[in-house]
């Protein structure tokens, strides 16, 4: 059985929309996209360091998937977050019925979507990883299947956006397991699920 983590950029108001540019996420009229963009250099060494230098693969949502397939096959093959990403397994939550065009991936669909998750998670394979999907978080933080909180609190307040907690998300109790701030102020926070 393989676990699921969630990794996530969030503001100390809890936003989690649109971190990196401003365009990547309007939905609901959010204006304020691309808050992460100051600190970025130092939060992704960190992420490259304690996040993801373990074998992973991916849990998608349909527009993070779309960022990262329109980015990542188009870098150097000799980076080796590029080498990682593009060779790994992409899992992705979708409606769409054409093919997702990168090297992979797999679709994700049917009337139970949090059930096709659970088979995922049954099976042996590498660490499942969630980056943004914000969507996607909250289905699973409502039926229960995030073993894993990889958050990297930035120390910014935005007073609107989608949240990374909201309605829906069922009571669970996580252990700490590293915290480390980066030079420029933002709180790398790992947890596990305690059982």
């Amino acid at each position: 059985m393989r676990k699921l983590a969630i990794l996530t950029f969030v503001t100390l108001d809890g936003v989690m929309q649109g971190p990196s540019t401003a365009e990547e996420d309007r939905s609901d009229g959010f204006a304020l996209g691309g808050w992460a963009k100051p600190y970025w250099d130092e939060v992704m060494a960190q992420v490259q360091t304690h996040a993801m230098a373990e074998p992973y693969d991916f849990l998608f949502g349909g527009n993070t998937f779309d960022m990262f397939s329109a980015h990542w096959p188009k870098e150097d093959q000799s980076d080796p977050a590029a080498k990682a990403i593009n060779g790994s397994q992409k899992y992705v939550v979708t409606s769409r019925e054409e093919p997702l065009g990168w090297s992979y991936a797999h679709k994700v669909q049917g009337d139970d979507i949090p059930g096709e998750i659970a088979k995922l998670k049954a099976e042996d394979g590498k660490l499942l990883q969630v980056h943004g999907s914000c969507a996607l978080i909250q289905l699973l933080l409502k039926h229960d299947l995030v073993d894993e909180l990889r958050l990297w609190t930035f120390p910014t307040i935005l007073g609107s956006g989608r949240q990374l907690f909201s309605g829906g998300t069922v009571p669970a109790q996580f252990e700490l397991t590293r915290a480390e701030p980066t030079p420029n102020g933002v709180l790398m926070s790992l947890y596990k699920r305690a059982r």
